[in-house]
């Protein structure tokens, strides 16, 4: 059975879908702190908080774990750099107690949901795996943190693990059976939807005046459900070749802020009111991945690679 922390947010659901199709028995450990109970439609489910060590056990002696995916953290850059203790407690301390769980029920493959905010401001583009992690928030280095402590629980524990360091996320679940839905929504795509739909009054673009080609950020913009097949991709590899390693997970293709917008207007066919406001600290211009680690070792490539087809997705959900 496969243990998802997380299971009951965005990526875990779609995570957990995917599994279930596949025919692998789940159950998904979540506190609904910020996931949702309706999300979690197939697999076992336990409610519990990776705080309490004696919860996750609980879960272990109910359930016969034979790998973790480990998606539950906090995940906003900004919000980290005001709250920083609770991000070292929630990302870097829980985990902690997830791996001794582990470690004491013998449960040896892991596969961590990472970030390429461990890479900070790139000096080289498109981002490799090799590529220096010098993180520029608490978020990004909480992300470095448990990479590193995973590579230590390898070697003195055995503990193999695969890090996957996820671009943009975006996008719902073709079926529209799961979707985006936090609180607070700080993401691009459904935040500009709902200006479109006229559930939030316009949006503001944060910087206007980068060196890129209509001076809005670039982003690399992966769809959901690609993720969630890189889950079992690298579960299958790590279960074949025990080899621990890190992946890039995106597109390889960048998408400005101004195209996104652009988008989301013809996909929706409405107008949307913004606002340009000046740059917000520490966003690097571009970002965009090299995800040829992943498409050679683990036989993935990402099937959504068009943004039209990521935001249809997302629109659909939303309009649900």
């Amino acid at each position: 059975m496969i243990f998802i922390s997380g299971g009951a947010g965005y990526i875990g659901s779609h995570v957990n879908k995917r599994l279930s199709q596949r025919g692998r028995p789940t159950v998904v450990f979540d506190s609904l702190i910020s996931g949702r109970r309706d999300f979690v439609k197939w697999g076992e489910f336990f409610q519990g908080d990776l705080a309490d060590k004696n919860q996750i056990c609980a879960c272990f002696e109910r359930y016969p774990v034979e790998a973790v995916i480990h998606l539950s953290a906090f995940g906003y850059a900004g919000e980290s750099v005001i709250h920083p203790a609770e991000y070292y407690r929630n990302n870097v301390a829980n985990t902690l107690n997830l791996l001794e769980i582990m470690r004491e029920f013998q449960v040896r493959l892991f596969v961590f949901s990472s970030s390429c905010a461990v890479y900070g401001i790139p000096s080289t583009l498109p981002l490799t795996e090799d590529h220096p992690r010098i993180p520029v928030n608490p978020y990004g280095r909480t992300k470095q943190m448990v990479e590193d402590i995973l590579r230590d629980y390898d070697h003195a524990y055995g503990l193999k693990h695969i890090s996957l360091r996820y671009f943009n996320a975006a996008g719902a679940d073709p079926d529209g059976e799961l979707g985006e839905s936090h609180d607070p929504e700080t993401h691009l795509i459904p935040l500009a939807i709902y200006a479109a739909m006229g559930l939030n009054p316009g949006m503001t673009i944060f910087g206007t005046d980068y060196p890129t080609e209509d001076g809005t950020c670039v982003r690399d913009y992966i769809h959901v459900t690609d993720l969630a097949e890189a889950h079992l991709d690298a579960l299958e590899y790590l279960a074949s070749t025990g080899r621990s390693a890190a992946f890039n997970l995106g597109n390889e293709k960048g998408f400005s802020v101004r195209e996104v917008l652009e988008t989301v207007k013809r996909v929706g066919g409405k107008d949307l009111k913004i606002k340009e406001s000046s740059r917000r600290p520490g966003d690097p211009p571009i970002l965009v991945s090299d995800c040829r680690k992943a498409k050679n070792l683990l036989r993935w490539a990402p099937g959504y690679g068009d943004l039209r087809m990521i935001i249809e997705t997302a629109w659909n959900w939303h309009s649900r």
